[in-house]
């Protein structure tokens, strides 16, 4: 098969003469073989490949925080202008005109935190099969963050958390008072993920008053946060139980007094309503004098005294 490639040629048609010596040197099954995949291969056609920075397969580029990072796309072996596409993510990059056509570049300035971990793809927009893909590794120092001021009863239970970003990550450890903490143990429990240091207390004392400090450590630099927290004295439980209960017992009590003289109230009522009955009675009475004052001149019970004589 060598020397058949080497008569026939790369890409080219096969001669009359070459074919008569392959048919000799190989034999004719074997020459009809060869025949068959020189008419399958593409003519005049060659397979375009795009570099990254010069790379032709994926890499991770390793890059500090608040710098600049140029990624240019270009094609090799076309034959005809080459359409580029820009990924970062799923999400496609929108390039300016002029910027797109065999050649292409993209620039990430300044380079954050959050740019640990993206992935930039330039494809072929003809075959986007065709990709080269680079992931940014993002270096900084350790980032911490954290709610650090708490109180809490005594007896009762707190957690303090110190989050932390870092690249490379940071080695976590709990000060005390600017000592080393002492854990007891049955009380405090220490839990460590690359993202997080939380110190729990069960049933906190007067003697966890003070100043934690959350140390993350990395090549980089060395940062500290520090979290107050203050305990204060047991407040005493309400008795909710025993003021329900209370409650109870007046309710039922007000209810039974009320069921027991409940004859007398009804008759209470009944002599103020008769009361209020024989006064509108009387203010009906009066009504009625007046009106007949008004026309006769004096009500029929009413004494009129004699003007005296002059």
């Amino acid at each position: 098969m060598q020397i058949a490639r080497g008569l026939l040629g790369k890409h080219r048609r096969p001669s009359l003469h070459s074919l008569r010596m392959v048919w000799k040197i190989m034999g004719p099954l074997q020459a009809c073989s060869l025949l068959l995949v020189i008419v399958s291969l593409p003519q005049g056609r060659t397979s375009s490949v795009i570099t990254v920075n010069g790379r032709t397969e994926n890499y991770v580029l390793d890059t500090p925080s608040g710098v600049e990072a140029s990624l240019e796309c270009a094609v090799q072996n076309h034959t005809s202008d080459e359409e580029l596409l820009w990924y970062r993510g799923d999400g496609i990059v929108d390039l300016k005109t002029g910027n797109q056509i065999n050649s292409s570049s993209v620039c990430v300035s300044p380079i954050r935190e959050d740019d640990d971990g993206v992935r930039f793809t330039c494809k072929l927009q003809s075959n986007q099969s065709v990709s080269v893909s680079v992931v940014l590794n993002v270096t900084f120092p350790p980032i911490l963050s954290g709610d650090d001021f708490q109180t809490a009863e005594e007896d009762s239970d707190v957690s303090l958390v110190c989050n932390v970003k870092s690249n490379p990550q940071a080695q976590m450890e709990w000060h005390k008072d600017n000592s080393v903490l002492v854990l007891e143990k049955g009380r405090h429990q220490i839990q460590e993920t690359s993202e997080s240091l939380q110190l729990s207390i069960t049933k906190v004392k007067k003697s966890d008053n003070g100043t934690y400090s959350c140390i993350a450590s990395s090549t980089l630099k060395v940062e500290t946060m520090d979290f107050h927290l203050v305990v204060t004295d047991k407040v005493p439980a309400v008795p909710v139980e025993a003021i329900i209960a209370a409650c109870v017992v007046v309710f039922l009590t007000l209810g039974f007094g009320l069921l027991a003289r409940r004859k007398r109230i009804m008759k209470l009522c009944m002599k103020e309503k008769n009361k209020n009955s024989e006064t509108a009675l009387f203010d009906q009475g009066l009504r009625n004098c007046i009106a007949t004052q008004a026309t006769e001149g004096a009500c029929p019970d009413e004494k009129v005294e004699p003007l005296p004589d002059t």
